[in-house]
């Protein structure tokens, strides 16, 4: 029974030093019984080395290296140095008019724009494109027509910028639509203006028949 008191006792002064020392700073390194390869011998960039008999850690690279995620052949999406395709803007660092050479404006890319534009637009800006989405009923009532001639005449790259980065109360959707993606649903959203703007005679001639009167 003696033993009990004693183990009892050795408890209770260890959980009062440890609890008592909590919260106090302590000029001794704390104990790493695991140090997980915290520190260990590395070069920093720019700094000297005994190894090398110029002595210094830069080393020149090797003969035929690439850096990584490239190939030898050109690759336009290597650090994203398109300024057209990924930030909408020419090389004079005005916004561009149009969609960039690389992507194929085709029936697959404007239902990806639709289907984009619907998950994300539309809410706000409304099926239709005019401002009428769902969050008006809620008090929004900033939100943008793209039938207003200030839209229309925008520059597809500015419309791409405004995406990439938000403005006024529109948040940035650079985190949520791919660049590819982002100019899927600008090519929607044009197509959505152009069904105010339109006449007939935008319409080829072998499906005129299929509009209704």
């Amino acid at each position: 029974m003696r033993y009990v008191y004693y183990v009892t006792a050795f408890l209770v002064v260890l959980t009062i030093s440890i609890a008592g020392f909590r919260g106090r700073r302590s000029t001794q390194p704390p104990v790493e019984v695991f140090p997980d390869m915290n520190r260990q011998a590395k070069y920093k960039p720019q700094a000297g080395s005994k190894f090398f008999a110029d002595g210094r850690a830069d080393r020149p690279l090797p003969a035929g290296v690439v850096p990584r995620g490239r190939t030898i052949a050109p690759d336009p999406g290597f650090l994203r140095a398109d300024d057209f395709l990924y930030r909408g803007k020419t090389p004079a660092g005005e916004f561009a008019r149009g969609f960039p050479p690389p992507l194929v404006i085709d029936q697959r890319f404007m239902e990806r724009g639709r289907e984009r534009y619907t998950i994300y637009c539309a809410p706000c800006h409304g099926a239709l494109g005019d401002g009428q989405g769902i969050t008006k009923a809620y008090g929004m009532v900033t939100t943008a027509s793209y039938h207003d001639d200030r839209i229309r005449q925008m520059a597809e790259g500015e419309i791409f910028n405004t995406i990439t980065n938000g403005k006024n109360t529109m948040f940035a959707y650079a985190d949520k639509l791919s660049p590819g993606d982002r100019w899927a649903v600008i090519a929607y959203v044009r197509v959505l203006e152009r069904t105010r703007q339109g006449t007939v005679a935008d319409v080829p001639a072998d499906h005129r028949a299929d509009l209704s009167p």
